[in-house]
């Protein structure tokens, strides 16, 4: 990606706000994460010498729940989809980047992992009744049925709508009530990982080992 191979395929990508928040409920920690397992988890997964501290600083008022979610939330899912942009757009590939902002009204799930589903295929039974109750709300739909045509726009047309990702620009479509259109949105974070590099995530089963 970072040598432009792909340069001749447009490129939508994003994430939610709060990717990680249903984990720590579906793990049973959310509203019990200790000083210590925030700790652990910052000096495990931040991608610097002195990661715990730039998180520390860039989220001073983050409780030990905020600050394990942030973490596994940029380590995971914001800023691997952040870096995929970038490196697309900089290598000259039309790239669109987006961040699902809308919340979950149910159990305070905020915009988490998995809210988009849902959302794009208007779909709100099974996921999208955990995440949005028996009945969704209009607005939800409404953010659901934007999400769709700009999506599927791009499929269509290769522009869904908003701006292109630009270096230096960092044009980001905002999925919520009401929707924007602004520079990228999580700014401390990618200052944190802004000289990380990832490489491929050897992810190990139980059942493999």
């Amino acid at each position: 990606m970072t040598q432009g191979a792909a340069r001749g395929i447009d490129l939508i990508t994003g994430h939610t706000r709060d990717e990680y928040r249903l984990f720590t409920e579906a793990y049973g920690i959310r509203g019990r994460v200790t000083a210590g397992q925030a700790t652990a988890a910052l000096q495990v997964l931040a991608p610097v010498r002195g990661g715990e501290a730039a998180y520390r600083a860039a989220y001073p008022d983050a409780d030990p729940a905020t600050l394990l979610e942030l973490v596994h939330s940029d380590w995971l899912f914001r800023m691997p989809s952040l870096h995929l942009a970038q490196a697309h757009a900089a290598a000259g590939g039309r790239t669109f980047l987006y961040e699902v902002a809308y919340p979950a009204p149910v159990k305070d799930l905020g915009a988490c992992h998995g809210i988009d589903v849902p959302l794009v295929f208007g779909v709100y039974q099974g996921l999208g009744r955990t995440l949005f109750g028996p009945e969704p709300p209009a607005r939800a739909v409404a953010v659901g049925n934007l999400m769709r045509e700009q999506w599927t726009a791009f499929a269509a047309r290769g522009d869904p709508g908003w701006p292109p990702y630009a270096p230096g620009r960092r044009t980001t479509r905002i999925f919520d009530d009401p929707p924007d259109v602004t520079s990228y949105p999580e700014q401390a974070s990618l200052h944190i990982w802004d000289q990380h590099r990832f490489g491929v995530l050897d992810l190990i089963t139980e059942a493999a080992r």
